[in-house]
Parts: structure tokens; sequence; C-alpha cells
């Protein structure tokens, strides 16, 4: 490969669907405990105040990646569908913005952009979803270095298959997947040959109990909290690498049969809104390593853009430069490791 060649090679592709997200604070809610879930409460049939608005484009998982790598110093592309209405538009300005390549981003005619609508209450959220069922092509892509794929619409099944092609004919890229709710809804078998090509996996506890089929313990808060027998689970399905976050407890690294911990980086503020955090978790890990980390060192890096995605409102805003991120670590706690359990 020329020098010229290699300097318009991506590093970071990211395939997934695109969303913009209205964030609507709720000034009169409560939270209750039902059915052994947590719930959102607000009065049914009357008329509910709230004390904002934020509308956010450009989020979703995928989205979010590719920001937090193009942050962090590399060439960072997109593949993704919207529609052509001013959603769409909306999307592809903040791509721009971020400088995440838009070559591919597909847009559809008669379809819409995906909206999605955040009831913000306290410091977390529950989202509305609707994903726009578009017709998913693989367009022709240069060699990456790195696949990051992640949340798309329940019409996507066979567009994986698309997928498994683009990295059969670059058996040098490596796939990083965060399955979303409706590739975890697939089922590992549907989704075998992608789990079998991934380097490195990302979920939180509750989703891998769920893609295992392994059911929740009520004497553990309605966790299995193994946090081994999960990480082997997954292993086996073919990630080399396997990421399980437990949200404020920290997150677990299973790497060469060995399971390591790293609590989460000091807030440096309370939080303000939790979205995004496991994103920016998982894609500065995956940056990193395409930086030259290793996993280990990578490991550290993550906990740091989601501290930091926390402190602003929505999945981006907070998302740091590889400058702030080696400055947080060197003044990190020292209690602030990552320790073999």
């Amino acid at each position: 490969m020329s020098e010229n060649e290699n300097k318009e090679k991506i590093d970071f592709l990211a395939i997934g669907d695109i969303v913009i997200d209205a964030f609507i604070k709720l000034k009169d809610a409560e939270e209750l405990v039902n059915h052994g879930t947590l719930e959102l409460c607000v009065r049914f049939g009357d008329k509910v105040p709230y004390e904002s608005v934020t509308v956010i484009p450009a989020v979703g998982n995928s989205p979010n990646a590719a920001v937090s790598s193009s942050r962090l110093g590399l060439r960072s592309a997109l593949v993704t569908h919207i529609g052509n209405d001013k959603h769409g538009e909306d999307c592809l300005k903040s791509l721009n913005k971020d400088k995440v390549i838009t070559d591919y981003v597909i847009t559809e005619k008669d379809k819409l952009t995906n909206y999605h609508y955040v009831l913000w209450y306290d410091i977390d959220r529950t989202i509305l979803i609707k994903h726009t069922k578009f017709n998913y092509e693989f367009s022709k892509i240069k060699e990456a270095n790195w696949v990051y794929l992640s949340s798309m619409a329940e019409n996507s099944l066979e567009y994986h298959d698309e997928i498994l092609k683009y990295l059969q004919s670059y058996p040098n890229t490596k796939l990083a997947f965060q399955p979303g709710t409706f590739q975890i809804k697939f089922g590992t078998e549907a989704l075998k040959n992608i789990y079998q090509r991934t380097e490195i996996f990302f979920s939180n506890v509750e989703e891998a109990e769920i893609i295992l089929k392994i059911p929740a313990s009520p004497s553990q808060g309605g966790k299995s909290k193994d946090i081994l027998t999960l990480s082997k689970g997954i292993n086996a399905l073919g990630p080399k690498i396997v990421v399980v976050s437990d949200g404020p407890k920290g997150a677990y690294l299973y790497l060469n049969d060995e399971l390591w911990h790293i609590p989460i980086y000091p807030d440096i503020a309370p939080p303000i809104d939790r979205t995004g955090a496991g994103d920016a978790f998982s894609s500065t890990f995956v940056a990193a390593l395409a930086l030259g980390k290793t996993p280990l060192e990578a490991f550290a890096w993550g906990p740091i853009n989601s501290m930091s995605v926390v402190q602003e409102v929505g999945a981006q805003k907070g998302l740091l430069s590889r400058e702030k991120i080696e400055e947080y670590l060197k003044n990190a706690p020292t209690d602030y490791k990552a320790r073999k359990i």
C-alpha cells in the first residue's frame, strides 16, 4: 500500500442506525418499583408539565462511536441510512462538523429519519424509539482497520450477511460488536457468523444475560452477577475479547482466560444525564486499540469518556479529545486501575 493510500485508509468504520434525540425534561413524575422493575410514572389522562426540550441530531450507538473516535484523532466514517428530510440534513451537518466521513450515508427517498423521544427525569431516561425500515444495502467501501457494528432496525437481519461479506473480503479488518435491541432479539444462532468474526464484544450485565438466556437471580437483585460465567459464555460464541459493564460498579474485561475489573472514573461533578455513557466507554476502548494501545490500557481509557459524557445532555457533547483523556489518566486516583480477579 502506498503512503497516500495509507493516509486515506479508514481507521474506524461505524455501522448502525442514526437518530435524532429530543430530550424532554420532565418536571412532574416519579419512580416506582412495580413487578420488580423500576418504572417511570406520570399521571394518566392529565396534562403533565415539562421543563425543557433539547433536540440533538446524529446520535445512536454507531454515530456516537464515530464521533467519539473522530474526536480521539482517528479517520472515522459512518455507514447509515437517513430520510430525505430536514432531520436527515441536520444529521449530516452534525457529522460533518465532527469530521466524520459521510460518503457512506445513504439518503432514501420518501423515508423519515429516525426520531426518538427521550423522557428525561432526574439523571436517567426512558427512550421512546421507532426505527424506520430502510432498504439496507452495503455500499462498496474501502478497507477499514476497525469496524464498529451496533444497533439497527428489526428488518436488518439479512443486511448483516452483506456486512459479513465485507469483513470476509478484508481479513485484517477487526470487528467490534455492541449489539443493539434487535440484534439481541435476532439471537446468537442467526448472528453466529458475526459473533465468530468479532474481535471485541461489548454489553452490559443485563444484555449478556438475555443473549445467553441465563435467568437473573432474584437473590442478586434481579441480576446473576456471575460475571465470569457471562464472560465465558460470550467468549464461547466467538469474540476474542469480552467486555461487560455493570453501571456504577465498573466494568469487566475477559481476555486470555483472565477476568479483570476496573472501577468507574470518579465523577468531577454530579451526573446530569447518563445517555451515551456505554457508547462512550465502548467506542473509546476500540479507538484506543486502533491507536496502538494494549487491551488493558484501552480498558482504562473507556470509563474516562463515560464520566465526561454524563456531565452533559446527550451522548456526544461531553466526548473528549485524546489529550484530555490522557490528562485525566495522568491525574487519576491511585485506586483507578484494572485488577485481575
